[in-house]
């Protein structure tokens, strides 16, 4: 009884001091955000603000209708994204876990096949741009990252271990595939439902490749690639001040660059993470199960 209390205060006090290890790069990005430039630039990150200043979170909020309109643009794919990436990939997995289906190995074959190779980005951007009509269209933003293959393995996996029998006895009580799908399946993959949505949201709230592609008008930039956009120009300005001289080098000393990149990142990943806390009890569990069976 006294080694194995011995090894549970072990395995809390490591496990403590992971955390703490992992806390530290948060910390650092935190407390950069709210130092002085030129602070940063001669001593380096720290833990705590050497020198408190808001001149990055004034450089990100210099225009805040703007950042509002680009938050917007983000929640708004972010949340129909979410939810039409979880319905078209639960039942297809669905269906891929049907054995009743005659032709489900040769669709999964199919699927599968997508994550050796791929179009490439020439015919993926003439398609998008020339065939389908969307430059300068959130369908552009939306339609590339509504599927993804792994996320299917992980809902095929937790659908294919719920047992065959509970099936039998929803087609006895009347239940047609729908309602099979949404009033017996879907309640007992939750799991599965929280991790792929939390993968799906990460991916549209992270994204800015494709509004790099595919979107040239600024009112219509999503978060990332907004942000992305504002550390070009101040970089590009503070380069053009570096080339003079006098009191332009010092200027351009003063320009928030790396304490920028801080400002945004915190700015960035706030909102997601208060997300996370509502799916972590699932996620563990989802995560383990897609990489056992998957």
């Amino acid at each position: 009884m006294k080694s194995s209390l011995k090894l549970n205060i072990f395995s809390y006090c490591f496990c403590g001091f992971i955390a703490i290890l992992c806390l530290i790069p948060f910390l650092m990005v935190f407390s950069a955000s709210f130092t002085a430039e030129e602070v940063i630039s001669l001593q380096g990150f720290g833990l705590f603000p050497k020198e408190f200043s808001l001149d990055a979170y004034k450089a990100v909020f210099k225009s805040p209708q703007v950042v509002g309109k680009a938050y917007l643009v983000t929640i708004g794919l972010t949340i129909a994204g979410t939810s039409l990436g979880l319905m078209l990939q639960t039942m297809t997995a669905y269906v891929l876990s049907r054995r009743d289906f005659a032709w489900r190995n040769g669709f999964s074959f199919f699927f599968y096949f997508t994550t050796l190779f791929s179009g490439g980005l020439v015919s993926i951007y003439i398609l998008m741009t020339s065939y389908l009509g969307l430059k300068n269209s959130y369908l552009a933003l939306l339609l590339p990252l509504l599927f993804n293959v792994y996320n299917l393995l992980i809902m095929k996996s937790y659908m294919i271990a719920i047992p065959e029998s509970l099936v039998d006895a929803a087609k006895i009580d009347g239940c047609g595939d729908f309602l099979m799908l949404f009033k017996v399946i879907m309640p007992l993959i939750k799991p599965a439902l929280a991790t792929v949505g939390l993968f799906i949201a990460l991916a549209y709230w992270n994204d800015w490749y494709n509004a790099m592609l595919y979107i040239s008008n600024d009112k219509m930039y999503p978060l990332q690639y907004f942000l992305y956009q504002q550390i070009n120009n101040i970089q590009a300005y503070r380069k053009i001040l570096s080339s003079a001289s006098g009191g332009a080098v010092a200027a351009a000393f003063n320009l928030p660059t790396q304490s920028l990149k801080m400002a945004l990142t915190v700015v960035v990943t706030g909102p997601i993470i208060f997300a996370y806390p509502f799916v972590q009890k699932y996620f563990v569990q989802g995560i383990t199960i897609g990489a056992v069976k998957g």
